[in-house]
């Protein structure tokens, strides 16, 4: 294993194997895989082996500081809404989850192509109605992906002279805002 995606496909394969038999989590799978390379939690596991597109040495600056892409974390209010909207609609996919309890608020990550969103009903970690700017290729074929779902509350267009290039606006449930963006040629 080599990467942070290996790592969650393993758990993902891990939780589908033992579906029929043990119901898991996509987080409880996280777990377990962690464990079985030897470390205490998903969050060590994690951080020894890093993100996948984590940036090289190089892009260290002048002061000896890199930074990496930042995830966007955007407030929810219902669990079910928003797999509907950001697994169904959008067609992410849920990378683990996270609750301090049975009846706590949950936080979790979903992805797709390499971006990557938390989404947590916790009170104070994200204020409604927030805009994410994402680059992006193949604008048309996704909004041609999303116009031929069944959801009945977006049919989102395509906005020709947006800031950089074509941008495909997509509000969720919540209020927030995702701007999908094509460069221009």
């Amino acid at each position: 294993m080599r990467t942070y995606r290996d790592a969650k496909l393993m758990a993902r394969a891990l939780r589908e194997a033992v579906a029929p038999q043990t119901p898991l989590s996509h987080a409880q799978a996280l777990e377990i895989v962690a464990r079985q390379f030897g470390y205490d939690d998903w969050n060590v596991l994690a951080a020894k082996i890093g993100e996948p597109d984590a940036s090289p040495a190089a892009d260290i600056d002048q002061t000896g500081v890199s930074l990496n892409m930042g995830i966007p974390i955007l407030r929810i209010f219902d669990l079910e809404k928003a797999k509907e909207f950001y697994m169904g609609f959008l067609g992410f996919s849920m990378d683990w989850d996270h609750r301090y309890g049975p009846d706590f608020p949950i936080y979790m990550q979903v992805s797709r192509s390499g971006l990557q969103l938390h989404l947590s009903e916790h009170h104070g970690d994200a204020s409604p109605g927030s805009t994410v700017f994402v680059w992006m290729q193949g604008v048309d074929a996704y909004r041609s992906e999303l116009i031929g779902k069944s959801y009945p509350f977006s049919k989102p267009g395509i906005q020709e002279s947006g800031p950089g290039g074509r941008t495909l606006e997509v509000p969720d449930p919540f209020g927030n805002r995702i701007r999908f963006c094509e460069k221009r040629p």
